[in-house]
C-alpha cells in the first residue's frame, strides 16, 4: 500500500476489529486501512447475513418470515432488496446481450401492487397511492425454451407502450440471427415484435387458447378449461411443431412458487411497484446464474447458454 499523502510505501500495522489489514506511513505517521470491496454499498449488514436473507427470499419466503428467521429488521431487508435488485438489473442488462437462440417464448404473468385493479376503480385514492403504481402489474417474460434462459423481462401493464419496451429489451438480448418466437394471443405483440425483431429474419407465430367458463361457482377460484387451440402465423415461416408456449407458462409457475409476492389466493402482495421490480431483478439474476435446472443436466441457464462455466453463488452475484 502507498500512503495517500506522501506517496511512499507504507508498512503493515496490525488489523482492525473486523480483521481488515491496517497500514502506517513512517514519513507522516498516518494510519489507514486497505480498500475494501463493498458489494452492499454502504450497508452495515454483514455479507454472510445478507446472503442468508437473499437465499430465503429467492426460495419463496416472505419479508416477514425472513425477518423472524434471521433477526434482520424489515426496514433493513427492504433496503437490501433495493440495493441488490438495482445491481441485478444492471448486471442482467450488461450480460444478457446478443445471445444466440433457437426458440423463444413470451408470456405475461399477472400480479398487483397495493390493491387489485377492480378495487382501485371502485375507490378514490390520493396522489400518494397513485405514485406507488397501485393496481394490476404484468411482468413480460422472454424465455429461451432449450436453455431455459430468461432473455428479457419488463414490469408494466398490458399496453402497447409497455409491450414495445419489452420487445426492445428482447431485441437487445438476442443476436442478429434467425430464430422462432411464439407468444400468446395478446394483440400488441403483432406490431411490436415485427417492428423490433423483423430485421433478424424471425419466424413469428401466436398460439391462441380458447377457454370455457367452469360450471357453477367454480369459476372464481378454478382455472378455466381450454376447449380449443389455434396457431396463427404472423411473420416468416415458423415450424408448426415448435409453436408452443407451454415452457414459458411452466416458468410462470416457478415464479409464483419462488416469489412470495406472486403467490395466488393469499395475503402476499407488493405495496410499491419499485419493490416488485427489484424483487423480480433479484429472482431472474438468481434463476439464470445460481439455480441449477434438472432438465439441462443440473446446469444453470447461463451455463447452458455459454455465459459461464459454473454455478454461481450469491456472493459471486453480489460482486458481479
Amino acid at each position: 500500500m502507498v500512503c495517500h499523502n506522501c506517496k511512499v510505501e507504507a508498512k503493515k500495522n496490525g488489523k482492525d476489529r473486523k480483521g481488515n489489514q491496517r497500514f502506517r506511513c513512517d514519513a507522516c505517521s498516518k494510519t489507514f486501512t486497505e480498500a475494501q470491496d463493498k458489494p452492499l454499498d454502504n450497508m452495515y449488514l454483514p455479507v454472510d447475513k445478507a446472503e442468508q436473507c437473499l437465499k430465503l427470499l429467492v426460495e419463496g419466503c416472505s419479508l416477514r418470515s425472513v425477518e423472524r428467521i434471521t433477526g434482520v429488521a424489515l426496514r433493513t431487508l427492504l433496503k437490501l432488496l433495493v440495493v441488490v435488485g438495482t445491481k441485478c438489473e444492471r448486471f442482467l442488462e450488461s450480460r444478457i446481450t446478443d445471445i444466440h437462440v433457437k426458440d423463444v417464448e413470451c408470456d405475461e404473468i399477472w400480479a398487483f401492487v397495493s390493491m387489485k385493479e377492480k378495487t382501485k376503480k371502485k375507490k378514490v385514492w390520493d396522489s400518494f397511492e397513485q405514485e406507488q403504481g397501485s393496481g394490476d402489474a404484468y411482468t413480460f417474460v422472454g424465455f429461451e425454451r432449450n436453455t431455459k434462459l430468461v432473455l428479457a423481462w419488463h414490469l408494466g401493464r398490458r399496453t402497447f407502450d409497455d409491450t414495445w419496451l419489452f420487445t426492445k429489451k428482447l431485441a437487445t438480448a438476442t443476436a442478429d440471427k434467425s430464430f422462432q418466437i411464439t407468444t400468446d394471443g395478446f394483440a400488441q405483440y403483432k406490431d411490436t415484435i415485427v417492428h423490433e425483431l423483423g430485421h433478424k429474419n424471425i419466424d413469428f407465430a401466436q398460439l391462441i387458447k380458447i377457454y370455457a367458463t367452469p360450471a357453477g361457482d367454480e369459476h372464481r377460484y378454478s382455472p378455466p378449461v381450454v376447449v380449443d387451440i389455434q396457431s396463427n402465423v404472423i411473420y416468416g415461416n415458423p415450424d408448426p411443431k415448435r409453436i408452443c408456449t407451454s415452457i414459458v407458462e411452466r416458468q410462470n409457475l416457478t415464479i409464483r412458487m419462488q416469489m412470495r409476492r406472486f403467490t395466488r389466493l393469499t395475503n402476499a402482495f407488493s405495496k410499491k411497484r419499485e419493490n416488485l421490480k427489484w424483487a423480480l431483478a433479484l429472482f431472474f439474476a438468481y434463476y439464470n446464474f445460481c439455480r441449477p435446472h434438472s432438465s439441462i443436466q443440473k446446469r444453470t441457464p447461463a451455463m447452458a447458454s455459454g455465459l459461464t462455466d459454473h454455478v454461481w453463488s450469491i456472493s459471486e452475484l453480489l460482486a458481479a
